[in-house]
C-alpha cells in the first residue's frame, strides 16, 4: 500500500491517490456523466468532501464552504494521515465558533478538477491510466454543477449559506446566480463577477511556467518516479502566485532586502524573500498536482458570471440570497473595486465590507476574527 509522500525526493504529483490514507474524506459518485460548458461529458465523476456537525431532520442547517485554488476539503481539523496540513479555516469551524457545529452542518467538497480526492487530472480515466493532459477544460459553472449533484446526494435542497473566498468566492457567486432558490445566504469574499485582464495575465504566466517544464510531458507525468515531475514549473507558478497573494507592505516589513541567514547573494546565496518563496514552492509540490493547477487556474480565468445570462448586471440581479460581500483592503489580485461592483449590483447585498489586513489577498484566510464576525452576522441575519 502506498503512503502519503512527506519527506525526501519530491513526488511526481502531490495529489491524493488510491492507497493513500483516507483521513476524514467521504465520496459521492455522480450517477451520470457531467455535461461540460466546453462540450462533451466527463464520465465517472467522484467528489471528495468532509462534513462537521449533524444535518437537522428538516435539512435546513447545511452550510457549504468552498475552498480557493490550492485548497481542499480539509477546512477544519489537525494534520494527520491523509491530511498533511491543518484545516485552512480551522478557527472558524467547531462548537462555539462562527460556523458553530452544534448548530450548523458544514459541508466542504474538494472541487472538481482538484487533486485531493475529487476527479481531476491525477485520477484514473476510463482504461485506468491517469487523465493527465487529456482532462477536459472546465469552468466555474461546471464545478458548481458537480456540487449541485453532491447536494442532491446529501438530500440538501437549499443551503442555509454558501461561503467562499477567491476561487471559492467565484463558486459561491455562481451558486447564488445559477441556483437562486437553493441558497438562503451567501458570503462572497475577495472575488469578482468576471476575471480581469490582469488576473488572466497572472494566471497565464503561471500556466506557461508549468507547461514549459521538461517533465510536464504534455500533462502525462503522473507515473514518473519520485524526483521527477514538473516541480520546477509548478514552483515558479507558486512563486508568481504567492507574490499576488501577499501585499508589498507585508513583504517589505518582513524581509526588506535582508539576506537569508548564513547566505549572501553575491556568493550563490539568497535574499530572505527568495528563501520564503522557495519554501512555499517546495511545500506546494508535496501536496498539489501541477495539472490540477493548470485546469483550475484556467477555470478561474474563464470566470464570467454574466456569460449566457445577458451580461453581468442581469446575472447579478438574479440573486435572491441574503448576501454579504467583503474584500481585503490590501488585496492587489482581487482589488476592492471588484467586490464593490458585486455589492452595488446584487439587490440583496448590503454595503461592501472591508477586511483590514497587512497580508493582501491571503487576508481572507488569515484574518479569521474579522471573517468570523462576517460569518456570524450572515448566519444570524
Amino acid at each position: 500500500m502506498s503512503a502519503d509522500p512527506a519527506e525526501g525526493a519530491l513526488p511526481a504529483t502531490g495529489a491524493w491517490r488510491v492507497g493513500h490514507p483516507v483521513g476524514r474524506r467521504r465520496w459521492v459518485r455522480l450517477p451520470e456523466p457531467l455535461a461540460l460548458d466546453a462540450g462533451g461529458e466527463l464520465p465517472d465523476v467522484h467528489l471528495a468532501y468532509e462534513t462537521w456537525g449533524q444535518l437537522a431532520p428538516d435539512r435546513a442547517n447545511a452550510v457549504l464552504v468552498l475552498h480557493a485554488l490550492t485548497g481542499d476539503s480539509h477546512v477544519a481539523g489537525p494534520p494527520g494521515p491523509g491530511h498533511p496540513s491543518p484545516g485552512w479555516w480551522d478557527r472558524l469551524v467547531g462548537p462555539g465558533r462562527p460556523l458553530d457545529t452544534d448548530r450548523w452542518f458544514v459541508v466542504a467538497p474538494n472541487v472538481l478538477g482538484g487533486c485531493q480526492g475529487s476527479t481531476g487530472p491525477a485520477s484514473p480515466a476510463p482504461g485506468g491510466r491517469p487523465w493527465g493532459g487529456r482532462f477536459p477544460p472546465i469552468t466555474v459553472r461546471d464545478t458548481v454543477r458537480a456540487e449541485l449533484r453532491l447536494a442532491r446526494a446529501l438530500g440538501i435542497d437549499r443551503w442555509a449559506a454558501v461561503i467562499g473566498g477567491s476561487f471559492g468566492g467565484m463558486r459561491a457567486l455562481e451558486w447564488a446566480v445559477g441556483h437562486p432558490d437553493r441558497v438562503a445566504a451567501a458570503l462572497l469574499l475577495s472575488c469578482c463577477a468576471v476575471a480581469s485582464a490582469e488576473q488572466i495575465a497572472w494566471s497565464a504566466a503561471q500556466v506557461h511556467a508549468i507547461r514549459t517544464d521538461p517533465d510536464w510531458l504534455g500533462g502525462h507525468y503522473h507515473d514518473l518516479p519520485a524526483g521527477r515531475g514538473p516541480h520546477a514549473g509548478l514552483g515558479v507558478a507558486r512563486r508568481i502566485a504567492h507574490l499576488t497573494y501577499r501585499s508589498p507592505q507585508e513583504l517589505e516589513t518582513r524581509f526588506g532586502a535582508a539576506y537569508q541567514d548564513g547566505e549572501h547573494p553575491w556568493h550563490g546565496g539568497r535574499y530572505a524573500v527568495e528563501s520564503y518563496l522557495d519554501h512555499h514552492a517546495a511545500k506546494l509540490a508535496r501536496r498539489f498536482d501541477a495539472a490540477s493547477y493548470v485546469v483550475l487556474a484556467q477555470a478561474m480565468s474563464g470566470h464570467d458570471v454574466g456569460r449566457g445570462r445577458g451580461g453581468v448586471a442581469a446575472a447579478l440581479a438574479r440573486v435572491r440570497a441574503r448576501t454579504c460581500v467583503a474584500g481585503v483592503d490590501t488585496d492587489r489580485l482581487f482589488p476592492l473595486h471588484q467586490q464593490r461592483r458585486l455589492a452595488e449590483a446584487i439587490p440583496t447585498a448590503g454595503p461592501l465590507r472591508t477586511v483590514t489586513s497587512l497580508h493582501g489577498h491571503d487576508g481572507f484566510l488569515i484574518e479569521t476574527e474579522q471573517v468570523g464576525e462576517l460569518v456570524r452576522e450572515l448566519l444570524d441575519g
